[in-house]
């Protein structure tokens, strides 16, 4: 498709369109509108910043104009969920921007943050489109104030997000009141197992729609990694804000409490910044946004869940503060720049605690990011490559990965054995590896291991207990053990 009006859309919304300068379709739209229209369910993927919202709302429009109903009083024909406040308000004002011809419209909102009852009388006479978070919208029908059996259409967006912040729960709740009979779109910018399992159970026949390999990261994204001590990083945050030539820049932190952290050491710098979070009010949140689009602030500091809901033009860089554990996110995070094909830098910070994160990264994306080291002491990360095995691990905190440690020690280093589990290696720089922790953990906690280095070429054919690929663990011999008997050594 080359033109909108390709899409046979109804008057009202090509004129709607026509207001906006919608000319051309982005190849989501293109894919996805001729599906929706033909009423097939659809699970779509592709990069943020793509033209998702206007691929599902242009055809439920179409669909509400031409099927004209009045709903039913608590009830609405078509619900959208997504994981935060802010995307659900970008996603109504889209619906009443392309509907603004199209009479009558009723849009309404349900999110968090803002008193309950004004959206009890928005939905009180009934709803053509309603926008909500899951948590508020159960919080809506569990007071009686809507019921959700005459829904027509359901949209998930963002689903994967909303499967990361705890959201499946809910999300099951509401589908188990909707219609069988109906209209299911997914809209992701990826799709990892959990979602695609859900989609299997909830959808019918779905057609899907890939219009970028997944986990790709925009092409005119400059992305760079610069290698850091943790303490050393408010200060290098300063410094590349007062050097980089920036128009708005979006730094993200794992945390809230980090946020907030990060805005303080920021304004001894004597940088403006404002951070966006869930412990922020709905009207504290609306503000910084208004004040980061304005140009007012070019500093907005934000975690990962709150900043779904940003799309806001002219983001020249993304700082990642702290590494996201979940790599997926990374792809989300880089996303907030380089839109409308425009071109954007993605700086990330990684201390050595963070290593594994990156190399988890690098290798969803299928390239190793060129990186600047600027460290001044502790543990350091080898030399990394895309795809590489494992090096300087520390426990993975995404779900269901395994505990992996190093293949090579360093020497010189020792750390007291812990529980029957953990490397005897592992304080020297996380080395040591996961196999030799079990066998001097289970000599007894309080060993202590030295670690030194065998040249390649002079290692065993088979290794022997107390070596591990090219390190060999030597332990000092247990002191013979007495009672006030003076027994003999056991």
């Amino acid at each position: 498709m080359n033109s909108f009006d390709e899409f046979g859309l109804a008057e009202p919304i090509s004129r709607a369109l026509a207001d906006e300068k919608y000319l051309t379709p982005t190849p989501i739209q293109a894919q996805t509108i001729p599906l929706v229209l033909s009423g097939r369910d659809v699970v779509g993927i592709a990069q943020t910043g793509t033209g998702k919202t206007a691929a599902f709302a242009l055809p439920i429009l179409h669909h509400l104009t031409t099927k004209r109903l009045r709903p039913e009083r608590k009830s609405c024909r078509v619900l959208v969920l997504s994981p935060t406040r802010e995307l659900s308000g970008q996603i109504g004002d889209s619906f009443r921007t392309y509907g603004k011809h199209t009479r009558p419209l009723a849009v309404a909102l349900a999110i968090g943050g803002v008193p309950i009852n004004r959206q009890i009388r928005s939905v009180a006479h009934g709803v053509e489109v309603l926008v909500a978070t899951p948590g508020r919208l159960l919080d809506l029908v569990q007071q009686r104030a809507l019921r959700l059996d005459q829904v027509e259409i359901l949209v998930l967006d963002e689903a994967d997000r909303m499967l990361d912040m705890g959201f499946i729960h809910d999300i099951r709740k509401v589908v188990a009141m909707l219609p069988k009979q109906r209209q299911t779109l997914f809209f992701s910018a990826t799709m990892p197992q959990e979602i695609a399992q859900l989609a299997g159970q909830m959808l019918n026949d779905p057609a899907k729609v890939s219009v970028a390999p997944q986990a790709t990261t925009a092409e005119k994204v400059d992305q760079r990694v610069i290698l850091t001590d943790r303490a050393s990083k408010p200060s290098l945050l300063a410094e590349v804000l007062k050097t980089e030539t920036i128009d708005r820049v979006l730094v993200f932190t794992r945390t809230k409490h980090g946020a907030d952290k990060v805005v303080r050491a920021l304004e001894k710098a004597g940088l403006k910044s404002e951070a966006i979070h869930g412990n922020k009010s709905q009207n504290q949140r609306e503000r910084v946004l208004a004040d980061f689009r304005s140009g007012r602030i070019r500093t907005l500091i934000a975690t990962d869940i709150a900043a779904r809901g940003i799309d806001v033009d002219g983001i020249s860089h993304v700082v990642n503060y702290d590494l996201p554990n979940i790599p997926e996110s990374y792809v989300h995070r880089i996303g907030r720049t380089a839109r409308a094909g425009a071109a954007g830098v993605a700086i990330s910070f990684c201390d050595h605690e963070e290593a594994p994160f990156l190399r988890d990264i690098e290798r969803l994306i299928r390239m190793s990011i060129p990186s600047t080291d600027k460290r001044t002491g502790g543990p350091r990360p080898q030399q990394r490559a895309a795809g590489d095995g494992d090096r300087n691990q520390r426990q993975d905190q995404r779900p269901g990965r395994p505990y992996r440690g190093n293949k090579q020690g360093r020497g010189g280093q020792s750390h007291r054995g812990h529980g029957a589990g953990h490397s005897a290696g592992h304080g020297a720089g996380h080395g040591g590896g996961h196999g030799n922790g079990h066998h001097n953990g289970a000599n007894g906690g309080g060993r202590t291991a030295i670690a030194s280095t065998t040249p390649h070429q002079q290692r065993p054919a088979e290794q022997k207990p107390g070596e591990l690929g090219g390190v060999t663990f030597l332990q000092r011999k247990q002191e013979p053990r007495r009672n006030n008997a003076q027994r003999a050594p056991r």
